[in-house]
């Protein structure tokens, strides 16, 4: 008696890649928000430098040292963590709740900024030469040391994660060790205390359970779901060129 095996699932194409994204996206009035709160992260923290400034430092903080070469891992992956929801997440619904989780995430956050002000314990000065303390004092340059529990990059982290997790399960596990990456990191670079990261994933899971735990994993296509491996490479390499390009900045610097 014949038998006929399932067809095979076709090969991705580049047309498919494009077509996937340059989907467009709704441009919506909470995206419109989102986008608008960003620069009071830097107004909060000007604001409540001349209050008095809480260290929620624990014992394990005084333990953990000041590592300059955690400030590459801080950097890159963060920046992975934020494109990767652009090119993975297509769906509409699934992106207006991800949307609303990170809102979530930072009016929380940025109330808790301006009800417990809070300061870094990192060096007032980084001296030294090489490529890690330079990318060490460049963190520091554009991150004052303020708004510190709950840690918002963590938070942030985690929400991208978890909103992978939804379209692709191998991406939203590699993305979510990479959320536990920038928190160690913060912790290595002095940007947080041990506090601040447990406060930012408590956060991102509380808005993950709200917004994104029920919604439903069949409505993603299959061609989503197929695409999301590449696209985590797409972003990887992206993030790869923006690298080199921060490496090429510091030798033109003079290396320093």
């Amino acid at each position: 008696m014949p038998t006929t095996d399932a067809p095979a699932a076709n090969p991705i194409r580049w047309s498919t890649v494009s077509e996937s994204l340059t989907r467009p996206y709704r441009v919506s009035l909470s995206m419109v928000l989102l986008v608008s709160l960003v620069p009071f992260y830097i107004v909060i923290g000007e604001l409540v430098r001349d209050r008095t400034l809480h260290v929620p430092e624990l014992a394990l903080d005084r333990v953990v040292p000041l590592q300059p070469i955690w400030a590459l891992v801080y950097g890159p992956v963060y920046l992975f963590l934020i494109l990767l929801p652009v090119l993975v997440v297509r769906q509409d619904e699934q992106i207006r709740r991800t949307v609303f989780a990170y809102l979530t995430v930072w009016i929380i956050a940025y109330v808790c900024f301006l009800l417990y002000p809070t300061t870094a314990s990192r060096p007032e000065r980084v001296i030294g030469d090489g490529f890690a303390l330079w990318g060490l004092r460049f963190l520091y340059s554009a991150d004052p040391p303020y708004n510190c529990f709950p840690s918002l990059h963590v938070a942030h982290s985690f929400v991208s994660a978890l909103t992978c997790l939804r379209v692709h399960r191998g991406v939203g596990i590699a993305a979510t060790l990479g959320a536990a990456l920038v928190g160690v990191s913060t912790l290595f670079t002095k940007q947080h205390y041990v506090a601040d990261v447990i406060a930012g994933v408590l956060l991102a899971f509380m808005a993950y359970v709200v917004f994104l735990r029920g919604y439903p994993r069949e409505p993603i296509p299959e061609l989503d779901r197929r695409l999301a491996p590449f696209l985590a490479l797409v972003t990887i390499g992206i993030v790869g060129f923006a690298f080199a390009c921060f490496w090429g900045v510091h030798l033109l610097a003079g290396g320093g």
